[in-house]
């Protein structure tokens, strides 16, 4: 009995041992707990699949929006360029007063009015205040405006009271030489003015006129022959109120039609005056054998 019993168990044990080298073979592993410890099996890595490269994203890395589209770059614009600023216009034409004799006075000393002030603003002013403001570089408006007004003190003088106020409508010419000596009446064609004189200095201009192309004033050096304060010619039937006569049958005297009308008319060869106080005043001066000097 022992000795099957013995034998019983060493059969039993050899079976153990080739199970055991049997689960060693296979890789397994026992799970109850009986049979010893257990064997780790390492496992080879698994291959992971590559994922294809992304494209770079414009999206930030720490947000989840999906990316804006890119706008395209804008062209710079120039900043816009400052519009002037409108300036009142002080005066235009048909302005009248002494403001607008002041203006014809600056622009006269500048040489670019060419006649006397007359306190009306008309083409010729409106001529002389384009001719300002191009030579300033200004708009050529023919108007007043502040900054003309500016430029325009800033380059003259205070006008005195015989530049606001001439003699005459036109300015008296240069005298000619034979007038700077002695006593003499220096008239003018060219610029219609008949200039009293003494030892070469002004007493009195007069605005005046002259004939007609069929009755011509005759120029030259004369000398006044008579004076006649209530003259009427009985030849043309016509008043010559303070008539000084200068060369047969010519005199300076005053005219009601110069008066009236200006030049629209002329004379039969004498020289009209129209302005009757200052023909008054020069007539009471004068005295018979002073010069007269008519050139042009």
């Amino acid at each position: 009995m022992h000795r099957r019993g013995a034998a019983a168990l060493r059969g039993l044990a050899a079976s153990a041992a080739v199970l055991l080298s049997a689960g060693a073979l296979a890789g397994c592993q026992v799970k109850d707990g009986s049979a010893g410890p257990a064997v780790r099996v390492s496992k080879a890595p698994q291959q992971v699949p590559q994922k294809p490269p992304s494209q770079p994203s414009t999206t930030p890395a720490h947000t989840n929006a999906a990316p804006k589209p890119v706008q395209p770059a804008q062209p710079r614009q120039k900043p816009e360029a400052a519009q002037p600023v409108a300036q009142t216009v002080r005066m235009a034409r048909g302005a009248r007063g002494a403001h607008v004799r002041e203006l014809q006075a600056r622009l006269r000393q500048l040489g670019l009015f060419h006649r006397n002030p007359t306190g009306y603003y008309g083409p010729v002013t409106a001529g002389s205040v384009t001719a300002f403001q191009r030579q300033r570089g200004m708009a050529r408006t023919g108007k007043v405006t502040d900054a003309v007004l500016s430029a325009l003190r800033a380059r003259t003088h205070q006008p005195t009271r015989s530049e606001l106020y001439p003699p005459t409508s036109r300015p008296p010419a240069k005298p000619d030489p034979r007038c700077l000596t002695g006593r003499a009446l220096c008239v003018s064609k060219a610029s219609r003015t008949a200039t009293w004189m003494v030892n070469g200095q002004v007493r009195t201009a007069m605005d005046v006129r002259f004939g007609s192309a069929y009755t011509p004033t005759r120029e030259g050096q004369f000398k006044v022959n008579f004076k006649s304060r209530h003259h009427h010619s009985t030849l043309y039937d016509t008043p010559m109120p303070y008539a000084m006569f200068f060369s047969r049958g010519q005199a300076v005297h005053y005219s009601a039609d110069f008066a009236a009308r200006g030049y629209a008319g002329a004379s039969h060869g004498c020289v009209n005056v129209r302005d009757k106080k200052k023909i008054a005043k020069v007539f009471a001066q004068i005295r018979p054998g002073d010069k007269v000097i008519v050139y042009k």
